[in-house]
């Protein structure tokens, strides 16, 4: 059952409407069952991987627990420790079996199964670590691990962040459910009407005979389905949960206008970042047997030796963030390459910056205009290696690029009449984007006009999204890129 389907809309519709009329006491339990029927619908070995999930962690934590409150602090770490690295293993294990599955036997991927599973493994550290308590009941737990909008998509969120949400009691609020609705739909457009019609021409432009210019402009639009696709798909499930009564958190903050890499991954996917960096960055870097090497390193090259832990665990992240994009050499290529790039700007920047104090750079508005299309020029050539399993074929195209300048756009599947609801889109999308980055809220600027215009606007972006979307077989729209991670 896609997001974007209309079995999805009735199931989520008619859920919503439930939600409020059943005794507050039983919403978690409600969501619980919608969630459980959500998974049914894809399968029912979905449903066994979450109770997989749901029953490891859960032992684990109520373990880990019992130990802190039965042994002295360090022996119980040490006892815990055993039982984290378990639990990782065995979740994780499963999730590389089910990688290797799905790239070399093209079988799909179950539904959700990384992003439960990282929030999972990142609950079991936090109970490890004492920032929150072990979840006493275990279908609070199964609830936790299993709610239904965010783990189709992400985001990756917090047990105490998320879990005081899902258990508290929420009376109905007009406003927080029209707001939810109002970016569901905004969701549905950056969805259908851009990504999945802009899809086609990126389909046709991973052709061989696709080279020169075409393989530029397939680093463009590939950058624009895959932030329609994932945003949109972001903006469902936050929407969604919001219209609940349940704040996830934001996993995209108008990345495109950032201003270099560094900063674009702080503004893009940020759970999977946060997770990253919570979990892996900082305990490698900071880990006893980094800084007896970094203490011995310093003594033969003091700056050296001083960087030692930011680089091992800069490159310990990203290869594993390469790896939970998939096995294949790509995805290693591609982690390695964000590294490279953001590890070199970091070492770079009192050059940096002395060459902007020369020129007095950063004071000149144009000069933020040319970051930005730097970092999305670079960001674009870095991400489209996802298309290529073949690393080979992606450095033999890229060295093409400059070789052919004619782009055949009328034969990739688009009709003059598909561009031009593509570039009015990526105008109104960019246009909220940056009220956004200006202004704040648009719904909350929208509240504020009179109530014909608001909603006039927002009929017209559900007309946008029925008569301009692009549909598949039985009306519904096609599947989320994120789906296969």
């Amino acid at each position: 059952m896609q997001l974007t389907s209309f079995s999805f809309l009735l199931f989520a519709g008619g859920l919503l409407i439930l939600y409020y009329l059943v005794p507050r006491k039983l919403q978690w339990p409600l969501l619980l069952i919608a969630s459980t029927v959500f998974y049914l619908c894809g399968g029912v070995e979905n449903v066994f991987y979450i109770l997989f999930t749901g029953a490891v962690t859960y032992g684990a934590t109520r373990i880990i627990e019992k130990n802190q409150g039965k042994f002295d602090k360090k022996t119980a770490k040490k006892k815990n420790r055993v039982w984290v690295i378990l639990t990782a293993c065995l979740v994780f294990g499963l999730l590389a079996v089910c990688k290797v599955r799905f790239t070399f036997q093209n079988i799909l991927l179950p539904l959700g199964l990384s992003f439960y599973m990282f929030q999972s493994v990142g609950y079991v550290l936090d109970v490890h670590r004492g920032t929150v308590k072990a979840e006493k009941n275990p279908l609070k737990h199964l609830l936790f691990v299993s709610y239904f909008p965010q783990l189709v998509q992400g985001p990756i969120s917090k047990y105490g962040n998320l879990a005081p949400q899902l258990f508290a009691h929420h009376p109905y609020d007009g406003k927080q459910v029209a707001f939810g609705l109002q970016r569901m739909l905004w969701g549905f457009f950056k969805k259908m009407v851009i990504a999945d019609r802009i899809a086609v021409a990126v389909v046709a432009l991973k052709g061989p005979q696709y080279t020169g210019l075409s393989f530029f402009v397939l680093t463009v639009f590939y950058a624009i389905q895959i932030y329609g696709d994932f945003t949109g798909g972001i903006d469902i499930v936050i929407g969604l949960s919001e219209a609940f009564g349940i704040r996830l958190t934001e996993n995209f903050v108008r990345p495109f206008f950032s201003k270099n890499i560094a900063e674009y991954w702080r503004r893009w996917h940020i759970s999977l970042g946060e997770w990253m960096k919570d979990y892996i960055f900082y305990p490698i870097s900071i880990s006893s047997p980094m800084r007896k090497l970094s203490k011995s390193a310093r003594k033969k090259w003091p700056n050296f030796g001083k960087r030692i832990p930011v680089y091992a665990a800069s490159f310990a992240t990203w290869f594993c963030t390469g790896i939970w994009h998939g096995i294949t050499p790509n995805f290693i290529l591609w982690g390695m390459m964000n590294c490279v790039v953001i590890v070199a700007s970091e070492e770079l920047t009192p050059l940096y910056e002395k060459f902007h104090n020369r020129f007095h750079l950063k004071e000149k508005k144009w000069y933020a205009c040319f970051e930005m299309l730097r970092m999305f020029m670079l960001m674009n050539l870095i991400r489209i290696v996802d298309l290529f399993p073949n690393v080979g074929e992606y450095f033999r195209r890229m060295g093409t690029m400059f070789t052919s300048f004619s782009v055949p756009f009328m034969k990739l599947g688009l009709t003059g009449l598909d561009y031009g609801i593509l570039l009015g889109g990526i105008v109104l999308m960019f246009a909220v984007s940056l009220f956004q980055e200006k202004k704040g809220s648009v719904r909350e600027a929208l509240l504020k006009q009179n109530a014909a215009l608001r909603y006039t606007l927002i009929f017209l972006l559900f007309l946008a999204v029925l008569l301009l979307g692009s549909y598949g077989i039985g009306y519904d729209a096609g599947n989320f890129i994120y789906n296969q991670f």
